[in-house]
């Protein structure tokens, strides 16, 4: 891996387990063995390294959430879907704690992170126009858009949510499960009958994985 990319890396993970403020250019520069002077001929300061890993995130946010995604049914389709908003906000969860204030501190991230926020509302549109063809959602566009925005709104929030209701508590897997099936029982009213069998599975499927993220770490 090449230095940019190690730190990169490296910064993420620090992010996501001291969050994003209590860190610093000189905390990952130490925490990969390297000089600070090293790390500064890669990016000029944190808000650099910011960028980059937001810039991942974007491409990620894109890639999951393309209307079109490889699947062997709607449902899979779906399911990966869901896989996809768990995965993103495990992975970028320092972004989604502490979103306020990181873009309140760059003008061009905040440019970036609504630039991305509209394509994402494109591609859930989409995606949801293709659910109502299926025969599980029964809304005309304006409350498909409506639904949309909820959906974003819900999911951008949830983790900086849990972490004001317990400031001292860890965000964990089970908390992001957590929100996953708040999307899910919030959706399954707005379902036809036969929307409802389908979130109603996927509901059971997200409780199990819970459950046994919970257990797996409670026995650790």
């Amino acid at each position: 891996m090449k230095t940019r990319d190690r730190i990169i890396h490296s910064a993420l993970a620090l992010f996501n387990e001291q969050g994003e403020p209590n860190v610093t250019t000189n905390h990952i520069a130490a925490d990969l063995g390297i000089s600070p002077g090293n790390l500064y001929y890669h990016f000029r300061n944190k808000e650099e390294i910011i960028h980059s890993i937001f810039d991942q995130y974007a491409l990620d946010l894109s890639m999951g959430f393309q209307p079109e995604v490889p699947a062997e049914s709607d449902e899979q389709r779906l399911l990966a879907y869901l896989d996809a908003t768990f995965q993103l906000m495990w992975r970028y969860r320092f972004f989604y704690a502490n979103l306020p204030d990181i873009l309140s501190r760059d003008a061009e991230l905040q440019n970036k992170y609504l630039e991305a926020q509209q394509a994402l509302k494109a591609n859930l549109f989409a995606m949801l126009s293709r659910f109502r063809e299926t025969g599980w959602l029964d809304m005309d566009d304006e409350a498909l858009q409506s639904l949309c925005s909820t959906l974003k709104l819900v999911a951008s929030s949830w983790i900086f949510y849990q972490s004001a209701q317990s400031p001292q508590a860890k965000v964990t897997p089970v908390v992001i499960y957590q929100g996953v099936l708040q999307i899910l029982k919030m959706v399954s009213p707005m379902t036809t009958d036969k929307g409802r069998a389908v979130v109603s599975g996927l509901i059971g499927h997200y409780r199990e994985q819970m459950e046994s993220t919970k257990a797996a770490s409670d026995s650790a």
